[in-house]
């Protein structure tokens, strides 16, 4: 199980401050993981530009020029937020049994360790 899945609130940890230019302290949702390559697309987080060729849809309007779009960052440089402190913490996992039409199930359920509220 992963610590940071899609749709979760992250806070940027490392890099350059906002005063000079960078990410760090801002927070967005997960738009993707990249387990492959341990990266994950923050929404509003690392902005760069892509050009891309001129093109024509098919109704013929013109399609490319310079876009801006999110990178991926590295997920180290990432951490949770927790729902209660709304400060970054670490992730914790927990086995709970859970009883569903007579049968108990194992399940790993995350938490943040700040508060222990489950995320």
């Amino acid at each position: 199980m992963a610590n940071i899945k899609k749709g979760d609130l992250v806070q940027v940890i490392s890099g350059a401050t906002q005063e000079r230019g960078g990410d760090r302290g801002k927070q967005g949702r997960v738009i993707e993981v990249l387990a492959s390559k341990n990266r994950v697309i923050v929404e509003g987080v690392n902005y760069v530009k892509k050009h891309v060729r001129v093109g024509q849809t098919q109704r013929g309007t013109k399609t490319g020029g310079i876009e801006t779009v999110e990178a991926p960052i590295h997920v180290s440089n990432v951490a949770l937020i927790d729902p209660e402190t709304k400060k970054p913490t670490r992730v914790g996992f927990r086995v709970e049994q859970v009883t569903k039409d007579g049968v108990t199930k194992n399940v790993r359920v995350r938490y943040a360790k700040k508060s222990g509220k489950d995320l």
